[in-house]
């Protein structure tokens, strides 16, 4: 099943129309009515895009949009009333990918998403950079201090997933899910044990980023940019 699109949206009669026109579309989709509830959402359920409204309760549309970029690359097309063209450049500048003024047509905004999520899927980072630990996934290295470590397909697996999500507690169910394709009975047992030879590869004296968050998971720390 593809990932859902996670709709940011107070209004939820504006939210409910979307998600029809996403489902007529072949597109699931997840709600969220608050700003901090979008944020979480979009933090732990790894939707394909947000489409996220700009005047929320609790967060605002902008401050959802900049925390998001310091830590993935989700797709993000913001749908508001705000239409000023400096409403429109401060949106973009906090990191959305399109804007698009309300009232609008349900049709553009389909053709919208499609265009973005191309975007995305042939705009794949090649070098993903974590303090000291640097990973080409062209050549499928990963070095620490300049130092390239040997992985095996699993190690390799795991790392692309934390590199793809500093600084966000991974369930173990998630890890296994984005990067082995949910083969739950292959890997679910292996994990830990596949975790604790990688934090033999890659922690060096005062650097040791991958943490382990008692009763909810693991994370790779990294310098906020």
């Amino acid at each position: 099943m593809s990932r859902p699109i996670l709709i940011i949206e107070d209004d939820s009669s504006s939210a409910r129309w979307v998600e029809i026109y996403l489902k007529r579309s072949g597109y699931s989709s997840l709600l969220a009515f608050d700003g901090i509830t979008g944020l979480k959402m979009a933090r732990e359920e790894n939707p394909a895009l947000i489409l996220l409204d700009l005047m929320l309760p609790g967060l605002s549309g902008e401050e959802i949009c900049r925390q998001l970029r310091n830590e993935s690359d989700v797709p993000i097309i913001m749908l508001t009333a705000k239409g000023t063209k400096r409403n429109k450049i401060d949106g973009l500048n906090s990191g959305a990918d399109d804007y698009i003024v309300k009232p609008f047509d349900p049709d553009e905004l389909i053709v919208r998403i499609k265009s973005v999520l191309r975007r995305y899927k042939g705009d794949v980072r090649k070098i993903i950079n974590c303090g000291q630990l640097r990973m080409n996934t062209d050549t499928m290295e990963l070095s620490v201090y300049g130092e390239t470590i040997s992985l095996s397909k699993a190690q390799y697996a795991i790392m692309v997933v934390f590199m793809n999500h500093p600084n966000i507690v991974l369930s173990r169910y998630r890890l296994i899910e984005q990067a082995f394709d949910n083969d739950f009975e292959s890997f679910d047992r292996a994990i830990d044990s596949h975790i604790r030879r990688l934090r033999k590869l890659i922690h060096r004296v005062n650097f040791e980023p991958l943490k382990t968050i008692y009763g909810a998971g693991y994370k790779l720390e990294c310098p906020e940019t």
